[in-house]
């Protein structure tokens, strides 16, 4: 038990002080640690008004302070920081004063006053950016300001109040810094100084801040101080630079910039000078990036070419003799140059050229090494190398050991490294210089400098990959995504799902795509000679070299899609030797990255590029699928497949004899994994998922000669058994599809494996897992629409597996629905009474009284039209009918007039019947049916449809506004169908006043039909109609989307006057056409993109600088749009575009203005929309590394932080973009954490009123999850580089909301599992 109270008193301190004499240094140590529980056990007044304690506790710690025992003194400088915590204000100076002039006489430690005052400053009350100042952080401050500042800087910065006349004014003693500039000895002191800018810097006054500048400049320039006490005071000047008035800095830097002009600086005053502009760059970005362009020249003067040809000539004056401090200058300068292209990239874009210049420069800058070394020595053998080296050391006298010129080489590296992160790889200096001379630099002797320099060639390749990429990218499908093409029938479903899966599984012959621009082209003139430096370093190099080339090569091939046509026997040879070579446990990583290497190598080359080294490759990969580190092992299966691809039909090129040789040597190496008890989990999964790939691309009689029948049918066999155990149940089911998509005939399957493993998948839709669920219907369904496995099942399997289905059909999951009815449509094509029984009615029933919409509302159509087209649907037809009106009118309307034209006269009920039904019906909602019926029926009729325009106009005067609407729908799906007949009536009905829903109606007719060469020559009047039309308020949208999509039809055309409109005087016409264009821009089709190319950049400037608000956020809408769909016409000029977008997220007062709403005056913000769709697109913007490359980070991250503090939405999404931030620069996440943590606070802290209402307090709460839960990622992934004020503001996070904090926790937990 320990005997400190629970609620120690002053009287429990005070019994306790006089054992802090004690002779034993134990009792000392115990009793200064009870000491300590004390001060953390009692309440925050236990000690305030007993002064004399107080003064007792002082005194006693400040002799343990001066303790022989180190552990004593130790857990006196603890018991000190709590002791502060509780002790009263006035006691506070006298405490500084007299600890920070403690002398340890006892002790050799000349550290412990300062190490005690730091533990003081740490431990008072600081000021915390976002929360108010309370009076115990004035007093803190107070006491700082009082008696610390002038015991640093030796003299009373901020006056004190005037004595009484005859009283002196008591001087200060000695700064602790003088002290140790007039011995040299490092006290801790400018670790003091760093903590109190840390602490209270935002508190300190302008006198204050300048008077701690000039002492840390003094030991700067102190010739007694050492290096160790020079390198803090740089980090002092760092932490006190954000406090710097503007006055302050320009003096600051005016002053350093005198003494770096005066002749008689010294090499490490001068290194120090450029080491402190680094830090400060780092430091306050913003606020010295304007500075540089003073400063610049002065950094590079050392890297100049100038000073190198002056060196030399000293040195060959001294006989070879170098001054190593020079070295250590131009390091410093790289460094700076370095912190300036990352902080202050926009500043730094002058002196580009300069840049270039000195880092070539000194990138190849090797003075052991003599100047007339050429190319050709890269030949001479590395012995004859060193004995030159030996030679050259004896004859200069110059230790290779002593050199540090490799320093300065490998910070060159890492400043090109930073400006190629800045620059466009399309900038000619990017592969006229930069690539040229880090490629001549393989030959690099120091190992780090080489890794560096082949790191950043891998950087520049990588980012000509992503932004060269952005032509071939499109945006990611799902599904049975739609296009402006209304899908007729099911057999188109099942068309796309088989192209797409085709060319998941590799179907497509890869070919590397010529250069389409500077960066391609620069790519491909270096790529000959990176191959050639990459093999011979591959022979001689050490594991982390050759780890580096890998990657390197890896990011050649993936960057040109290929490349190694012409040079593959340069890499392929000594790549398979690297893997061979590479067999202890610290050769992994390695042997992972080649596997990788050798995968992109068949992804992105035909198969009679790598055939020739098939010998090679092969039992080189089987080899690595066998090994025991499962990491190899996994990645050896996922290069296995990549093979599998290429040696299979239609890749494979000839010897298919011996291509059936190779696939065998796969067969058997994964049947082996699969089988074998000691296989790793993940091994065997991607090893049954290789074997669904193998048996899925030997089907068909091409494949059947490069794998036997038994090998395939075990395969299938095995594939079957793994698919009961829960383990690898996932990995087959997906290899199941593979298998599924693949096959040709019935012949391809085992007998009965279909119908086996369809049951099995049936089995899983009432599992737990969503992914089991969802892939095993994804497996059913290609098993389904696969006229070759359909045909193997049997009416026993298809009836169980209809009853199974049954449960997946709701409304409630339409993920799951869609693809439940396609197999049920595939089905009921060749066995409709198996599968419209009643529960499959019923279901379908209930689905249609949702709202069902997309490729669920597709895949329903395309179900019952199966169903109808098979001579199944009465039964069907009588319970649509039963639910009527009670089902949603649109989705039940699709569904009857689908069926009524399928199933023809098998269904009970004619078209009459609802045309019957439309005339003497009185019901709202009976009519509205009976029109979407008709529509819908006449659509799939076609020219074949007996109903004309007046079957529906007449009902645009119906006195309901639904039927309205309804009619004005049906008309146009109607002509959808037969476009010659009822789209003249439609125009000519355009004049007529009934304009709102007309357009309604020449929406649907675009919007459905197919025949636009049946559009074309009615283009130009129903453009013209539109136009007049589509100015009124209430037909600004939907005429919009019509002017949209006659555009889609014919942009040759109307292109050109959509542009020209742009520039109406009319802001109503203006936004007709802003939005017109976001349809034009949301078609993902490629035909117009030609049209497109040349105008959408000037589109998108005329209309984001648009005057009109309303404009101006249709305007940002339309951006996202083009950023989504159209990345390839707009990535490449995002310069002219973004600045728009920009801006647009700053919030401007004068659209803020005031509203009476009663006896309350309430805030509104015009502006408000148009920043919400600013911020989206900024969102937009970090999808693709291709928009990503071409960000000013530091300026987009600067919205961000801003936005933080804006309206509930925009709080919401920049939390998200943050995230995404925070994985795409960590370095830039890192500057900007105090920033965050002071809105991120200022979120936190706001305390609604108490009159709130629900919803208030409901968006209060939602902005504070977002806002802890981005604090726990950032507090994750940045906790080695955390900043005082955000370890600061995590704690009170996670004091103050511990079960926001535990959710978010366990929110991000519940992500990384799944």
């Amino acid at each position: 038990m320990s005997s400190v109270p629970v609620n120690p008193t002053s009287h429990n301190v005070a019994s306790i002080l006089g054992k802090l004499s004690d002779a034993d240094p134990d009792i000392r140590y115990m009793t200064l640690n009870d000491l300590n529980k004390m001060m953390e056990n009692g309440a925050a007044t236990f000690l305030i008004h007993d002064y004399t304690t107080c003064a007792k506790v002082v005194d006693g710690l400040l002799h343990t302070l001066n303790d022989s025992n180190g552990d004593v003194q130790n857990m006196s400088v603890t018991t000190l920081g709590s002791f502060v915590k509780k002790a009263p204000e006035s006691i506070l100076c006298p405490t500084i004063e007299k600890v920070s002039s403690v002398k340890t006489t006892n002790s050799i430690d000349t550290t412990m006053a300062a190490t005690a005052v730091r533990a003081i400053v740490v431990n008072l009350p600081h000021p915390v950016p976002g929360a108010p100042r309370g009076s115990k952080v004035q007093e803190a401050y107070s006491a700082v300001s009082k008696a610390l500042i002038p015991r640093l800087t030796g003299k009373v910065v901020i006056p004190l109040p005037k004595k009484p006349p005859g009283e002196a004014t008591p001087q200060p003693p000695k700064g602790m810094l003088d002290v140790d500039m007039e011995t040299g000895n490092d006290s801790n002191t400018l670790d003091l100084l760093t903590e109190v800018a840390k602490c209270f810097g935002s508190m300190l006054q302008e006198s204050e801040v300048q008077a701690l500048e000039q002492i840390t400049l003094r030991v700067l320039e102190s010739e007694k101080c050492g290096t160790v006490m020079k390198k803090k005071a740089v980090g002092s000047l760092s932490a006190l630079a954000p406090y710097f008035t503007d006055g302050l800095l320009a003096h600051h830097v005016s002053y350093t910039i005198e003494q770096l002009r005066s002749p008689h600086v010294t090499p490490q005053q001068r290194k120090l000078y450029l080491q402190v502009y680094s830090s400060l760059a780092r430091s306050i970005p913003q606020k010295f990036g304007p500075y540089l362009k003073t400063l610049a020249p002065f950094v590079l003067s050392p890297l100049s070419q100038q000073e190198l040809d002056q060196q030399r000539e000293e040195e060959a004056e001294a006989e070879g003799e170098r001054d190593a401090q020079i070295e250590e200058v131009r390091e410093a300068a790289l460094v700076a140059i370095e912190s300036f292209l990352q902080a202050c990239a926009s500043d730094m874009r002058a002196y580009t050229k300069d840049v270039v210049e000195t880092s070539t420069r000194f990138l190849k800058y090797d003075p052991n090494v003599a100047d007339e070394e050429d190319e050709d020595m890269e030949e001479e053998p590395e012995d004859e190398d060193v004995e030159v080296d030996e030679d050259f050391e004896e004859e200069t006298g110059f230790e290779d050991e002593d050199d540090v010129s490799w320093k300065v080489r490998r910070c060159s590296a890492k400043v090109l490294h930073a400006l190629i992160d800045k620059l466009d790889p399309n900038d000619a200096v990017v592969y006229g210089q930069i690539a040229p001379a880090l490629i001549a630099r393989f030959k690099e002797r120091e190992e780090s400098v080489r890794d560096e320099v082949i790191a950043t060639l891998a950087y520049l390749v990588a980012k000509t990959g992503h932004v060269s990429g952005v032509q071939e990218s499109a945006p990611a499908t799902n599904g049975l995504a739609p296009t402006r093409k209304r899908r007729r029938g099911f057999s188109d479903s099942l068309g796309s799902d088989s192209h797409a899966q085709g060319a998941m599984n590799g179907y497509a012959s890869p070919s590397t795509p010529p250069p389409t621009d500077n960066a391609t082209l620069g790519l491909a003139r270096i790529n000959p000679e990176v191959i050639k430096g990459a093999a011979k370093l591959l022979k001689t190099s050490t594991v982390p070299t050759k780890q580096a080339i890998i990657a390197l090569l890896k990011d050649m091939v993936t960057a040109q899609k290929g490349g190694l046509s012409e040079h593959a026997d340069h890499v392929v040879d000594p790549v398979v030797e690297t893997i061979a070579s590479s067999t202890n446990t610290g050769g992994n990583t390695l042997r992972i990255e080649v596997l990788q290497l050798l995968r992109v190598i068949a992804d992105s080359h035909s198969s009679k590029v790598i055939q020739p080294f098939l010998d090679k490759i092969v039992p080189t990969l089987v080899k690595s699928a066998k090994d025991r580190f499962a990491k190899v092992s996994s990645e050896a299966f996922a290069t296995i497949e990549s093979y599998i691809k290429s040696l299979t039909p239609p890749r494979s090129a000839a010897s298919k004899s011996q291509n059936g040789q190779y696939l065998s040597q796969f067969h058997q190496v994964i049947t082996e994994r699969i089988s074998a008890t000691d296989t790793d989990t993940e091994v065997r999964q991607k090893a049954v998922q290789a074997l669904g790939l193998l048996v899925g691309r030997t089907s068909g009689t091409a494949g059947s000669s490069l794998l036997g029948q038994q090998d395939r049918f075990a395969g299938q066999s095995l594939i079957a058994e793994r698919l009961k155990n829960e383990l690898t149940r996932l990995a087959c089911v997906r290899a199941v599809d593979m298998i599924a998509v693949l096959a040709q005939s019935k012949k391809d399957f085992k007998p009965d494996w279909v119908s086996t493993v369809a049951l099995e998948l049936g089995a899983q839709f009432n599992k737990s897992s969503r992914s089991l669920r969802g892939a095993s219907l994804s497996a059913l369904r290609m098993l389904a629409i696969n006229q070759a496995s359909r045909e193997c099942m049997d009416d026993n399997t298809i009836s169980q597996l209809v009853n199974m289905l049954v449960s997946l059909l709701r409304p409630d999951d339409l993920h799951m629905l869609g693809p439940a009815l396609i197999v049920l449509g595939a089905f009921a094509k060749e066995r409709p009474a198996l599968v419209a029984t009643q529960p499959v009615v019923d279901s379908i029933c209930l689905v249609v009284t949702s709202s069902v919409s997309g490729t669920a509302l597709d895949a329903l159509v395309a179900c019952v039209e199966a169903i109808g087209q098979a001579g199944a649907g009465k039964g069907l037809m009588k319970a649509l009918l039963d639910v009527g009106v009670k089902g949603q009118t649109d989705v039940t309307g699709q569904v009857i007039g689908t069926l009524l034209v399928a199933g023809g006269n098998g269904v009970g009920v004619k078209l009459q019947d609802f045309v019957k039904e439309l005339q003497t019906q009185p019901d709202e909602a009976k009519k509205c049916l009976a029109l979407s019926v008709l529509g819908e029926a006449s659509l799939r009729m076609g020219t074949n449809g007996p109903l004309k325009p007046n079957s529906f106009t007449p009902h645009f005067t119906d006195n309901s506004d639904k039927v309205k609407l309804s009619a004005a729908v049906a008309l146009g799906r109607a002509g959808a169908g037969n476009v010659t007949q009822y789209l003249p009536s439609i125009i000519n009905m355009l004049g007529e006043g009934t304009q709102y829903l007309l357009l309604h109606s020449v929406k649907e007719l675009l919007q459905h039909s197919n025949a636009e060469e049946d559009i074309r020559p009615y283009a130009q009047t129903l453009w013209q109609n539109i136009i007049s039309s589509g100015q009124a308020a209430d037909n600004k949208v939907v005429g919009a989307e019509c002017v949209g999509r006659l555009a889609i039809i014919d942009p040759a055309a109307y292109l050109p006057q959509l542009q020209n409109f742009l520039q109406n005087p009319n802001p109503a016409i203006r936004g007709m056409v802003i939005s017109a264009l976001r349809y034009v821009f949301s078609d993902t089709d490629e035909t117009y993109d030609s049209n497109l190319r040349a105008s959408i950049i000037p589109m998108l400037g005329t209309m984001l600088s648009d005057g009109d608000l309303d404009n101006q956020r249709l305007s940002l809408t339309t951006f996202n749009s083009a950023l989504h769909n159209k990345p390839g016409l707009v990535l490449p000029h995002l310069q002219d575009v973004l600045p728009y977008a920009m801006q647009a997220t700053v919030i401007r007062p004068e659209l803020v203005r005031e509203v009476q709403m009663g006896p309350f005056k309430h805030k509104v913000d015009d502006g408000l929309e148009m920043r919400k769709s600013a911020y989206e697109t900024l969102y937009t913007l970090l999808d693709t590394p291709a928009s990503r490359q071409r960000l000013d980070i530091s300026s987009f991250y600067e919205r961000i932080v801003a936005g933080i503090t804006d309206e509930h939405e925009i709080k919401i999404l920049c939390c998200l973009v943050l995230s995404k931030l925070l994985v795409i620069s960590p370095a830039e996440s890192t500057r900007r954490l105090d920033a965050l943590a002071q809105n991120f606070r200022a979120v936190l802290a706001f305390k609604p009123k108490d009159s709130a209402v629900k919803q208030e307090l409901e968006k209060l709460s939602e902005e504070q999850k977002a806002v802890v839960k981005v604090t726990v990622v950032f507090n994750k992934a940045l906790a080695a580089t955390q900043t005082k004020t955000w370890k600061d503001y995590n704690e009170w996070v996670r004091k103050d909301f511990v079960p926001m904090v535990k959710a978010a926790e366990e929110d991000l937990k519940g992500g990384a599992e799944y």
